[in-house]
């Protein structure tokens, strides 16, 4: 069945004694038929459950997967019971939502469940958002050329350095576009490496060459709210718009969204150069049944910047913080455009924090004669650049893209 489905089901280790037996494979004089189907096999999963008691027609084995004492078997993947991340990382160092997952739970509206019809950020920062995730996976980087150094940060190329599956339909879908447009059609075609901002516009479809059409992303917002559907964070509905009936996805888990939320105010609103626990990623969510702990996560810090600045450029930020008063408010955004300025310049730490003198005054005014702005960021700097220098050799071309999609979008129209 396997092979006409496409699916492949991994049997779990056996804890039940070769004795248990299920009573489909019972015929009517009681004995097994042992040569047709093996026996099913027992986890720790089921344990939760209520053993069932013997019948008139012999014993009966509790399964793992079962949803109700007596229910249907259920196929199901052990690993999906244990926050190891998402799909085919299962170093346990990737978060189980993705930063574009994240960019659209801040955007929807809870009950509606829908994006607003007057964004037209969200779309480009989505798929700038496709290759911070892609990097941040050490799936793709820039090429290491000493001569990359002349050109603007936009216009350096990018290699694929691993095509393995990440377990995200998007990403997976946008590294193999990647992939063959570098490795090239064959036949002694050779492929072509284009370059970061290349790449946004292309899956964006912001291209005037017809030929590269294809490269564009379909989709993307609705296939994301379906994924999270799948995760419990959403839900569907059917919603009428008068001339026409549309899918929308309401939040059902709302602590999720919420911790989101906690992570953009915690890091925006922090009064001491020490990055606040509340602002990273991985801890388990209070009253969340589907978001475990993930205390190994990978660049935390890096991923909470780009989770601040991409909210930004998305036209998503002010979701985030609808809870403070007005002065916050706008001392957040300051502190965002800081942010954003500092981390659009490499190396990381060569720039330095500027915004308009309102606003200075405002984030000033409200620090309550804590440290400055430009502190601030400076220690946040400094916990990124100490992440991309104590991982891997070569995790600095990796970051390389990161900071050239903030450059991106400090550029686009909405931020100018």
């Amino acid at each position: 069945m396997s092979s006409q489905t496409g699916l492949s089901r991994r049997r779990v280790a056996a804890a039940s004694s070769s004795n248990d037996v299920d009573d489909e494979d019972m015929n009517p004089s009681g004995s097994t038929n042992a040569s047709t189907r093996p026996a099913l096999a027992s986890t720790s999963t089921s344990n939760s459950y209520n053993d069932i008691q013997a019948n008139g027609n012999g014993p009966r084995a509790s399964h793992a997967g079962t949803a109700l004492a007596g229910g249907s078997k259920v196929a199901y993947d052990p690993r999906d019971l244990v926050g190891v991340g998402s799909g085919g990382d299962e170093d346990g160092t990737t978060p189980r939502f993705t930063l574009l997952e994240e960019i659209l739970l801040l955007g929807i509206k809870d009950r509606a469940g829908y994006l607003s019809f007057w964004n037209d950020n969200i779309s480009y920062a989505l798929r700038g958002c496709i290759l911070i995730e892609l990097a941040l996976r050490r799936r793709i980087a820039i090429i290491k050329d000493p001569a990359r150094r002349r050109l603007p940060l936009a216009e350096r190329q990018v290699e694929v350095l691993s095509d393995r599956q990440t377990g995200e339909t998007i990403l997976d879908e946008a590294l193999k576009m990647m992939k063959a447009h570098q490795d090239g059609p064959g036949n002694g075609v050779p492929g072509e490496k284009l370059t970061v901002g290349s790449w946004v516009d292309l899956l964006s479809g912001e291209t005037w060459n017809v030929m590269k059409i294809g490269f564009q992303l379909k989709q993307v917002r609705e296939r994301l709210a379906k994924g999270l559907v799948d995760k419990g964070v959403l839900r569907t509905e059917k919603r009428n718009f008068l001339l026409f009936d549309m899918a929308t996805h309401p939040v059902a888990d709302p602590a999720v969204k919420e911790s989101v939320m906690s992570r953009v105010v915690a890091l925006l609103s922090a009064r001491t150069t020490t990055i606040p626990p509340a602002a990273l990623p991985g801890a388990a969510i209070k009253g969340s049944y589907s978001s475990p702990a993930q205390p190994n996560i990978a660049f935390p810090v890096t991923r909470t910047v780009a989770l601040v600045c991409a909210a930004y450029a998305a036209s998503v930020l002010d979701n985030a913080l609808i809870r403070l008063g007005y002065d916050e408010r706008e001392a957040a955004f300051s502190r965002c455009d800081d942010i954003l300025n500092e981390f659009t310049v490499w190396p990381l730490g060569s720039g330095s924090a500027s915004t308009s003198a309102s606003r200075r005054q405002i984030a000033s005014g409200s620090s309550g004669g804590g440290p400055s702005s430009k502190e601030l960021i400076a220690a946040l700097v400094q916990a990124v650049r100490s992440e991309m220098v104590g991982g891997r050799e070569g995790d600095d071309l990796h970051f390389e893209i990161v900071v050239t999609v903030f450059e991106i979008f400090s550029r686009m129209d909405s931020l100018l």
